[in-house]
């Protein structure tokens, strides 16, 4: 029988309780039990956020939340600027597009980190622009950007800051309120150790101000529904109950440990697999002064195919990770350490990785990395 092994940046492993949680009976969404539950997850949320701004929650996966966001804020033709260093800063560029919002694009090498500065002074080139669009942490090549000075640039303007933190949320340090972040975004399956589903926005009072303004079409995404019914304590429309419960469950988990000793205890996880992987002569494909904690990037030998690699990994032994995505697909792999995912995962996934690169002739001592892993993890 195979064992599975998940080190995927999204969807991660969920704790047994979280699954439990998820398999209770089914509550009916108009009932005070199940709104109980759901001002519950709202008050938490903003536990995970860091902000006592309004919290509100979508069924749909965070690039649900990141088009909610770009329909709610924004007006057919209006500015704004989306600063990218990946796959899902692009993301926020094609999502304005489709809504018809002209995008100034600040666009960086994949595996660098946005410039602030370059925000600073597009914002003082062109004062009709109404939103900043970035990535907290580039989950496509292992980077975290400076959002708490960009946040300090952005909130001295008209503008508004709007943050894709789908994958950094729980694991990297991410302070909405310090960092004067406007509208932020995230999603269950990653930090929050839930499955994929729901998504959840934070809004500020000066976002709000947006909010009112915007004329674009809306329905199932519109922020002023979603606000009212958590008044009521419902949803404005059918939510994913299950998973609702499930992330109820997952928050309490995650307030139990407190959000200072997560970051602190990936901080070393992710430490742990850069040394592991560099032991054996591997390279982080990105600028390791701006890595993550969520992800590790490596760059793949010349000759082996990264997608190869991550097949014979799932297809073989049951260890999934993460290929290159776009332009690096097939150059790099990545392993996550985020949300349940925990050393002895690790310890499967970097030995796994050993021999599979060993049989496509990239050849390395066996041991040697869980052994450079182990040594930084025990200390």
């Amino acid at each position: 029988m195979k064992k599975y092994f998940l080190l995927t940046p999204g969807p991660t492993p969920v704790p047994p309780e979280v699954a439990q949680a998820e398999s209770r009976p089914i509550l009916h969404h108009r009932t005070q039990e199940f709104g109980k539950i759901f001002v519950d997850v709202i008050e938490g949320m903003k536990y995970v956020f860091q902000t006592k701004n309004d919290v509100l929650m979508l069924t749909g996966s965070g690039t649900a939340a990141m088009e909610a966001s770009v329909v709610n804020l924004l007006s057919y033709g209006d500015e704004v600027i989306v600063a990218s260093c990946g796959n899902f800063g692009d993301r926020w560029e094609k999502i304005c597009q489709a809504y018809s919002i002209k995008v100034n694009k600040i666009s960086v090498d994949w595996g660098k980190a946005i410039n602030p500065k370059d925000v600073e002074d597009l914002l003082k080139q062109n004062k009709n622009i109404k939103a900043v669009f970035t990535t907290h942490t580039e989950t496509s090549t292992g980077i975290v950007n400076d959002i708490e000075t960009i946040g300090k640039i952005v909130k001295d303007t008209q503008a508004v800051l709007v943050v894709d933190s789908i994958s950094g949320s729980v694991n990297q340090k991410f302070l909405v309120d310090d960092w004067y972040i406007d509208v932020a975004v995230t999603g269950s399956q990653k930090g929050l150790m839930c499955p994929p589903g729901l998504s959840f926005v934070s809004v500020s009072q000066k976002a709000w101000q947006l909010v009112e303004k915007s004329t674009s079409p809306k329905f199932y995404l519109d922020f002023k529904k979603m606000k009212k019914s958590i008044e009521n304590k419902e949803t404005p429309f059918t939510p994913a109950v299950s998973l609702v419960v499930a992330v109820h469950k997952a928050i309490e988990i995650i307030k139990g440990k407190t959000l200072e000793k997560i970051w602190q205890e990936t901080e070393k996880l992710a430490f742990a697999t850069r040394t592991a992987v560099k032991s054996i002569g591997l390279k982080i494909f990105c600028d390791e002064l701006h890595i993550s904690n969520i992800v590790t990037p490596i760059s793949m030998p010349e000759n082996i195919d990264g997608q190869k690699v991550v097949k014979t990994l799932r297809e073989e032994f049951g260890i999934s990770i993460a290929g290159g995505q776009d332009k690096l697909k097939g150059k790099i792999v990545r392993i996550a350490h985020m949300g349940y995912i925990d050393k002895f995962d690790l310890i499967v996934g970097i030995s796994g990785l050993e021999i599979v690169l060993n049989k496509f002739g990239y050849k390395v001592e066996l041991g040697k990395a869980v052994k450079a892993f182990e040594e930084i993890i025990n200390s």
